[in-house]
């Protein structure tokens, strides 16, 4: 599978950069060419998933590394290494490699982020179930409503996820996609509609319930549209919410600090996942 147009903008400004590094320099040619080939080598590992998933946080570590020994080895050019772009150049390096989880492109591993993601998702909509019992007797209504089926969709692609990895074939993975497709369309159909509850208290409770929901089912989205091609493509048309028109009822601290609990990461690396991932998802339609 291809890079997509953030890794591909990244890419191109890292071999550029690098390129630059390059000339003038004397002793350590061959071993700047090294350090770059080693981080071009371990970011597109991960991509391409060669390298088996336990071993990622050794590739995270290892594409940092290499890209700022690459930087490093310019000192004896006779320019001296630029401390500022070495700096940036590493948190490019770490913020690519920390956005692998969500652009591994095997079906498998996409199908087992999914199911990884079940027991938080599971806790999220359990927190949904009961805020309505704590909104004002008028706004419950209209959240319950908002909500209603979210616990037989994720049900649904949680199953579709397992049978996938039990049995990995075309027509559950399209089944996978729907689903999820499906779901994704209902929550924030759901924060849409809870969005619009006049009592100040009783709509920051309902959102607050459905920020959990809503950033894992987006996620999943941006997880299976890496592996999704045409059949995904197909289901985007319909999808009337976009997830544009959802951004800014969700609270993007929270967000953040969800993905980084679930992938093992910083925050600002999570920051980086989540613009990456909505700028993905409306380029394909969503």
């Amino acid at each position: 599978m291809g890079l997509n147009g953030v890794e591909e903008s990244l890419a191109a400004r890292l071999l550029a950069d690098m390129a630059e590094r390059m000339v003038g320099t004397k002793t350590n040619t061959l071993l700047t060419v090294a350090g770059v080939l080693a981080a071009l080598g371990l970011f597109f590992a991960g991509l391409t998933g060669v390298l088996p998933a336990q071993y990622t946080p050794f590739l995270q570590a290892g594409a940092v590394v290499a890209a700022a020994a690459g930087a490093l080895l310019k000192a004896d050019s006779g320019k001296g290494a630029d401390p500022g772009k070495l700096a940036v150049w590493a948190l490019v390096m770490l913020t690519l490699a920390g956005t692998l989880p969500t652009v591994g492109c095997t079906a498998s591993g996409v199908a087992q982020d999914i199911v990884n993601w079940t027991p938080t998702l599971q806790s999220a909509i359990a927190t949904v179930d009961t805020t309505a019992g704590i909104l004002l007797p008028a706004d419950a209504p209209i959240f319950a409503a908002a909500t209603v089926g979210f616990d037989a969709g994720s049900n649904i692609v949680v199953a579709l996820a397992k049978s996938y990895l039990a049995n990995p074939n075309a027509s559950v993975l399209v089944q996978l996609q729907a689903a999820i497709v499906t779901l994704q369309q209902q929550v924030n159909a759901g924060v849409l509609q809870a969005a619009h509850i006049v009592d100040p208290n009783s709509q920051r409770l309902a959102l607050a319930a459905l920020n959990g929901v809503a950033t894992i089912v987006n996620t999943m989205l941006g997880l299976v549209q890496q592996i999704g091609g045409k059949s995904l493509a197909a289901l985007a048309p319909p999808a009337p919410v976009k997830v544009a028109m959802v951004a800014p009822y969700l609270d993007r601290d929270k967000s953040a600090r969800v993905l980084a609990a679930h992938y093992g990461e910083s925050v600002s690396v999570a920051y980086a996942q989540m613009d990456a991932g909505q700028a993905q998802l409306t380029v394909a339609g969503f």
